[in-house]
């Protein structure tokens, strides 16, 4: 049988952490459709627990996001019930973002069906491989703190 083509580049650590965080991101987005839910938008609920109340401005930044897109996901979000904006009490031309009661559900579904997926991500590995694989790629991605 003939050698798979590009050995020298599916050898890199490059190219093998870009596979493997396509196939993680297939299976996070797959698991999330289930539940009716975006990645982007999970990323956005999963902040606004984390910050509320927050300033959209604020939130977009602390997620990367460019704020036309904040925007547009935040409109999503409302629109299901999932969060509410409301003007901010220190800077009333501002809109503080907030979870709803459905939204922290939705969320905390979100959350175990992410769970699950990099669950199968990491299926092949041991407990205690999991636990080094992911304190190597926290090292290596530059967000250790």
């Amino acid at each position: 049988m003939a050698e798979a083509p590009l050995p020298a580049i599916r050898s890199l650590p490059s190219w093998l952490l870009g596979r493997a965080a396509a196939r993680g991101r297939a299976l996070v987005a797959d698991a999330l459709a289930a539940e009716g839910m975006k990645m982007w938008h999970h990323v956005v609920l999963s902040a606004v627990r984390d910050l509320a109340p927050v300033a959209q401005a604020d939130l977009g930044r602390g997620v990367g996001l460019d704020p036309k897109d904040v925007v547009g996901i935040l409109n999503d979000l409302q629109s299901a019930g999932l969060v509410v904006r409301v003007p901010d009490p220190a800077d009333r031309r501002k809109n503080a973002v907030s979870l709803t009661d459905d939204g922290a559900r939705v969320l905390d579904r979100c959350e175990t069906a992410a769970r699950s997926a990099n669950d199968e991500l990491l299926a092949p590995l041991t407990a205690a491989e999991r636990e080094q694989f992911t304190a190597l790629l926290t090292r290596i991605s530059g967000t250790d703190g």
